[in-house]
């Protein structure tokens, strides 16, 4: 624990319950409110996007923070930052700018996608300022908020507010870098600083965000042990291993944690019937509503494997494809499956649901309440992940007595434990090797063990007693920062 609260500004660009479209919304919104509860100053900044407009929130301006403005490049481009104040008390700060943020999407592929980001680190570091907010961390999540750690070095250098604060990367998913065209540069308000950037990338045209963060943040961090170390090889690097690995000793690995305020079976007001360690009834009751809703055959006894994902070649679902007819011609067990993505994955889901019907169904699209049903309600919950840098639903799946079948990698290798049928030991099913043999392997040893009822109740209470609250997880980023300060 920190000596003294510490001063955090955390920005990003997605938040849970207000703009999400996977872990990275869920993390920034957990950890800040962690840190806030832990009775540190944090201070969130994230854009205001249309869609929260949309949710019909209390949101104030800030008049401190109203028509403010910065240079990139050639434009003067306006804002104004407003303030939500979430029912813990954590202020959430949101960049107004309609001309970048008013879209339907989070992210796009427009042609001043560098532009929006760009002003997102910007506007954390007028809203300090304007504040008088000395930041002990600038705690910054992914491409879109790398540009922060040079900023601090360069353009912001001259203020003595920032004298002794530290940024700290936090690398969700290394495979999105935010790559640009050097034409970019005159819009970054780095000319002069171009000796600042990866040169190598610049002679060739390229300005890559993320690259820049992990050059110039004073630490690295990732979302889990396994995956700090795989992105230091060629195999999950993605062109960025031999970077960090001048840099190994700043580069840290903590597993995400779960929100367990909303991701609990016995207080969880989305899932038909909640249910507890002590009483377990509510899970049938979830299985059979859950088989009801979506069309499937309502057999109690028959395990019911369940997927939540982004339909990606990252998921795993080339190797769904290839293994789960074949699991359903054979074994007598359904399926249900939540997403959307690749057209090509969700043309095979959907001849799934049609091949198998009464066994198979298919939800195209996300539906939070649904994926809450779905952890619920399953037996088994797959993700044959590629890589994973952290995952999420593996740890929600045993909260709710659903016993995970995951990949070796990244999150999942951290926090799932092979079942050991001789000893009840263990909270899943674990598969080296990214291969169909391996993952068909996991899932029909998942059935066998299923079919085993006191091995699969013991497995069951091992993953509903594992704890991966923010507690434990929180408080090795506070240490990490005070480690920070200190050195400041």
């Amino acid at each position: 624990m920190a000596t003294k609260p510490l001063n955090i500004c955390l920005v990003s660009s997605e938040f849970a319950s207000l703009a999400k479209t996977g872990g990275l919304g869920d993390v920034s919104s957990a950890l800040s409110s962690y840190l806030h509860s832990a009775g540190h100053d944090v201070r969130v900044l994230i854009p205001r996007y249309s869609r929260i407009d949309a949710l019909g929130l209390e949101i104030d301006p800030v008049p401190a923070l109203a028509d403010m403005s910065v240079r990139l490049g050639n434009r003067e481009v306006h804002f104004s930052i407003d303030r939500l104040t979430l029912e813990s008390g954590l202020p959430v700060y949101l960049v107004r700018c309609p001309e970048f943020y008013g879209r339907d999407a989070i992210y796009t592929n427009d042609d001043d996608e560098h532009l929006r980001f760009a002003l997102l680190s910007r506007a954390a570091l007028e809203m300090c300022q304007r504040f008088g907010f000395a930041p002990d961390i600038m705690s910054c999540h992914d491409w879109q908020t790398s540009l922060i750690p040079l900023y601090l070095k360069s353009i912001y250098s001259w203020d003595e507010l920032f004298s002794n604060t530290k940024s700290v990367l936090t690398i969700h998913n290394i495979g999105y870098q935010g790559q640009f065209g050097s034409w970019i540069m005159d819009h970054l308000s780095l000319n002069g600083a171009e000796h600042h950037l990866h040169q190598d990338d610049f002679k060739s045209g390229v300005i890559n965000f993320l690259k820049t963060g992990v050059m110039y943040a004073d630490l690295v961090t990732t979302v889990s042990p396994t995956y700090a170390r795989e992105i230091l090889g060629e195999d999950y690097g993605m062109g960025l291993n031999d970077l960090l690995w001048q840099r190994v000793d700043s580069v840290v690995g903590i597993l995400n944690g779960v929100d367990y305020g909303e991701w609990d079976p016995a207080t969880d007001p989305l899932i038909p019937a909640n249910y507890s360690p002590k009483d377990m009834s509510g899970k049938r009751v979830c299985k059979e509503r859950l088989m009801q809703e979506m069309g499937l055959e309502i057999v109690p006894e028959r395990p019911l494997l369940g997927i939540v994902t982004r339909l990606a070649g990252q998921k795993g679902i080339e190797l769904v494809d290839q293994v789960i007819p074949r699991i359903l011609d054979c074994r007598d067990c359904a399926i249900v499956v939540l997403g959307s993505g690749e057209e090509r994955y969700e043309h095979f889901f959907e001849w799934l649901s049609q091949r198998f019907p009464g066994r198979a169904a298919f939800y195209r699209g996300y539906n939070n309440d649904l994926a809450h049903w779905i952890e619920a309600g399953s037996d088994v919950f797959l993700m044959p992940s590629l890589y994973e840098p952290s995952g999420l639903n593996q740890m929600y799946s045993m909260k709710y007595g659903t016993v995970p079948v995951v990949r070796e990698t990244g999150g999942l290798a951290d926090s799932v434990d092979q079942i050991d049928p001789a000893t009840g030991d263990g909270t899943g099913v674990v598969f080296r090797h990214y291969d169909a043999p391996g993952f068909e392997w996991a899932v029909s040893t998942a059935l066998n063990y299923y079919a085993n009822k006191d091995l699969w109740q013991k497995v069951i209470a091992n993953g509903m007693a594992k704890d991966f609250s923010w507690d434990e997880q929180g408080s090795r980023y506070v240490e990490l920062f005070d480690e920070l300060r200190g050195a400041a």
